[in-house]
């Protein structure tokens, strides 16, 4: 359920402009489902497939925010051209006969 979520998510990105530039980039310190660019903008995207928004929605807590921070602070080292862009955190939710994309859900936490 989890990888046709997220192919799904993946053609609905590239409708909407998106170049993907990475699937299940998985680092040290975590993964990231879909990291993804239009713009000057760098997406870096959690995937929640759930019966429900709420359900899916909770399904994202404050520690798996953090390690998909950690992920990208990983992948922009290794990749220092893309550092300029600005960075934004987004979920995506598949849920029964739809979608929602939810931009700028969070932002990276310094640890204060």
């Amino acid at each position: 359920k989890g990888r046709w979520a997220e192919r799904i998510s993946r053609i609905l990105l590239r409708l909407k402009g998106y170049q993907i530039l990475a699937t299940r980039y998985k680092t040290p310190v975590g993964e990231i489902d879909i990291i993804a660019k239009r713009r000057k903008i760098l997406a870096i995207i959690e995937v929640k497939a759930r019966s429900t928004q709420s359900l899916a929605l909770e399904s994202l807590g404050f520690s798996q925010q953090q390690r998909i921070q950690r992920a990208a602070t990983w992948f922009l080292s290794k990749n220092p051209k893309l550092a300029s862009l600005q960075v934004r955190f987004d979920i995506i939710l598949v849920l029964p006969l739809r979608w929602n994309h939810l931009q700028n859900m969070w932002f990276i936490q310094n640890g204060d």
